[in-house]
């Protein structure tokens, strides 16, 4: 069984990594707006199905590939603190654009919305690093099974993140207006999340523990 602190942990990296700009918040606020809250709840299922198709992949035993080769554990390690770094310059650099500042898409159906969403979702880097290269990081063998702590830290992921992409589909209207009219809080949103995502680049890149097995 995990531990509160690594409980507690893996919630706040997951709380960080959720309220960071990235490919599902874009998608979700954009197709919230453009469409409204339904769309934008029928987007957010299809997201949280890649969650659990990542939660699947992590307790069944990926991160035995990465002790099997040692240096591409190391390699995903920095390619993903890499990508971290890239997406907090996206946020702080001078005419980057908040996550907030919607872009327009076309109409599409209930099905169509729920694809899109998933396919966003297994496509968005920022997950695979969080299931592949941190969530490990949380992971202690003298406590007993890996898939079972694997499922446990997952899980609390997908409810974390879940719960704060609901909030982002279902307030992304009056969120996007509050901070349009107010461009001095919409600047400091993207400093705060900068720093988030420039915080999880420095403590992946500087990490040197082995892959979990």
């Amino acid at each position: 069984m995990v531990s509160w602190t690594a409980a507690a942990g893996i919630a706040l990296v997951s709380l960080g990594m959720a309220l960071s700009p990235g490919p599902n918040m874009i998608y979700l606020v954009s197709r919230s707006i453009t469409q409204g809250r339904r769309a934008g709840l029928v987007s957010l299922l299809g997201v949280a199905v890649g969650f659990l198709v990542y939660l699947a992949a992590a307790t069944a035993g990926l991160t035995a590939v990465f002790v099997a080769v040692p240096a591409a554990y190391t390699v995903l390690k920095i390619a993903g603190a890499t990508y971290l770094l890239y997406l907090a310059w996206q946020a702080v650099r001078p005419g980057g654009r908040s996550a907030f500042e919607p872009r327009e898409l076309t109409v599409q159906r209930p099905r169509r919305l729920f694809t899109m969403g998933l396919v966003t979702n297994l496509l968005n880097p920022k997950i695979a690093v969080l299931y592949v290269a941190l969530l490990p990081q949380f992971i202690d063998h003298e406590r007993g099974s890996v898939a079972l702590q694997s499922l446990t830290l997952g899980s609390i992921q997908v409810v974390v993140a879940v719960l704060v992409n609901a909030l982002v589909a279902l307030g992304a209207g009056s969120l996007a207006g509050f901070l349009r009219r107010r461009p001095g809080w919409l600047r400091a949103q993207r400093y705060v999340m900068g720093g988030v995502l420039g915080g999880l680049a420095v403590r992946l890149a500087t990490d040197r523990s082995p892959a979990p097995a």
